[in-house]
């Protein structure tokens, strides 16, 4: 049986070439300290063999199709309840952390009690400015680092999400479910902290990612949808009013002089 799948892409017009996505900061505050999302791609590696795993085209495909975010912090903290039995973060590192205090509590969150999955798996959320954009339908989806190693595993699993970015562009944050609240969590500067995988209509476009200015058409389209997450459930059932209000373009890739 021969089955055959053929994909017809235009040669001009906004779907003809790769799928663009841009990337900026929500917010420029200390923005030296977080780097471009990267494209996975692992160069030391053995391609002396033919077969090796690292010529594979599947492999090759794969790895090309997932960006990677790195942790733009020192992280060293712990969990515990106090006196009076309430959930409460503990920094390990104290003086000699590199993030202050009362700094610390503006990046980390432990999320209210009542809102855990389950009774024993406490949640953290570190707030993050990265927000990605595109002027077709692009879906974003955010999931762990499962192609890079760690010596030392987190005590959990983050929590992915998908969504159409071209309709709701917002700050990602990472939320993690502490499957091992006894076991502390440690987060370095530059190691991977998430990947991001985009899909467009045609799955065999390529996917680029690029600097994306803050119009203001931007800036003000992501204030009418911002913040509705603390009013309303299913923030899913507002994506056509929000298209209904977006302007026909918002991505304009940040010039370099």
């Amino acid at each position: 049986m021969d089955f055959t799948v053929t994909f017809d892409r235009p040669d001009e017009g906004p779907k003809s070439g790769p799928l663009t996505v841009g990337w900026f900061l929500v917010s420029d505050k200390g923005a030296v300290m977080y780097d471009a999302p990267e494209r996975i791609i692992f160069r030391q590696t053995n391609k002396t063999h033919a077969k090796s795993a690292s010529r594979c085209p599947a492999v090759i495909q794969m790895e090309s199709r997932y960006f990677m975010v790195k942790c733009p912090f020192d992280i060293h903290i712990g969990f515990k309840r106090d006196d009076k039995g309430k959930p409460v973060l503990v920094n390990r590192l104290g003086t000699a952390s590199p993030v202050r205090g009362n700094k610390l509590g503006d990046l980390l969150t432990l999320v209210n009690e009542t809102e855990w999955r389950y009774p024993d798996r406490p949640t953290v959320q570190l707030m993050l400015p990265y927000t990605f954009i595109a002027d077709e339908m692009c879906y974003i989806t955010q999931l762990g680092t499962f192609a890079h190693y760690r010596k030392d595993p987190l005590p959990g699993t983050i929590f992915g999400g998908r969504y159409p970015l071209n309709v709701w562009p917002r700050p990602l944050m990472w939320a993690f479910e502490w499957h091992e609240p006894e076991k502390d969590i440690i987060l370095k500067r530059g190691e991977p902290l998430f990947y991001c995988q985009f899909e467009g209509d045609d799955p065999s476009r390529a996917v680029q990612v690029v600097e994306a200015e803050k119009t203001p058409d931007l800036m003000a389209y992501m204030e009418k949808i911002s913040g509705v997450v603390n009013y309303v459930n299913q923030t899913f059932g507002l994506f056509k009013a929000a298209e209904s209000m977006r302007p026909a373009r918002l991505l304009k890739p940040k010039g370099r002089e």
